[in-house]
């Protein structure tokens, strides 16, 4: 992949080689974050399990102390009183069957997660083959299953973010943008970090976290000393 100018004088400022303390390596992603928008920090966690095998997944959820400086649309499937409590909860949308054809046929995603009350996911499940790639099937793990409403919505626009393996076993989260202070940036890490640790399938022999790189959206990746985090 061929980079840009600006990406390649950042990348210059700093050891690409070298392993950083994650307060050193949040600055040094700040201050290489140049492009002219107020980008995402994210953080790329390289695992020791196999994923292919289900004793071996990491999946949930964390709220981050800081937010993640994003506005996030929720939509919520429920139906009753609990279609009520989501709207004062602060859903953006609310609905039930109704919204199927609005998804299959429309393609609309004007939502960033879904939420799900349990006597709804027999709809939803109609959904999976649409929902599921794009990263937004409701899921009891992640708390977007479940009769709890309200803290579900309140959580979720706090800060709430899920983590689990793509195929190569990576966890990808964004922690927060480049606006935040080095201190905001690094509470929100160690929340992630700390959640992930916790999540350790029992099954894993061997290293757990391989490798950490934390890196803007438009930035080079800065490699965090993952010893220092798991210890």
């Amino acid at each position: 992949m061929k980079h840009g100018k600006k990406y390649q004088e950042a990348a210059k400022t700093f050891d690409k080689l070298a392993t950083y303390d994650v307060a050193e390596a949040l600055d040094l992603v700040k201050k290489t974050a140049v492009a002219n928008f107020d980008e995402t920090v994210e953080v790329h966690i390289r695992t020791g399990c196999d994923g292919r095998h289900a004793d071996q997944q990491v999946r949930g959820a964390v709220v981050l102390p800081n937010g993640t400086g994003k506005t996030v649309r929720v939509l919520v499937f429920a139906k009753g009183e609990k279609e009520k409590e989501a709207l004062e909860a602060g859903a953006d949308f609310v609905g039930a069957e109704e919204l199927i054809p609005k998804i299959q046929k429309e393609n609309w995603f004007e939502y960033d997660v879904v939420v799900a009350t349990p006597d709804m996911m027999s709809v939803v499940g109609r959904l999976g083959k649409v929902l599921g790639p794009k990263g937004l099937m409701p899921n009891p793990k992640a708390g977007t299953v479940t009769m709890d409403v309200t803290k579900a919505i309140k959580d979720i626009k706090a800060g709430k973010i899920e983590y689990r393996l793509d195929k190569a076993n990576i966890i990808h989260c964004p922690i927060g943008k480049k606006s935040f202070t080095v201190e905001q940036l690094e509470e929100n890490f160690k929340a992630l970090t700390d959640a992930i640790i916790k999540a350790r399938p029992a099954a894993l022999k061997g290293t757990y976290l391989k490798s950490i790189v934390v890196a803007s959206t438009m930035g080079p990746g800065v490699k965090i000393n993952a010893t220092k985090v798991t210890n």
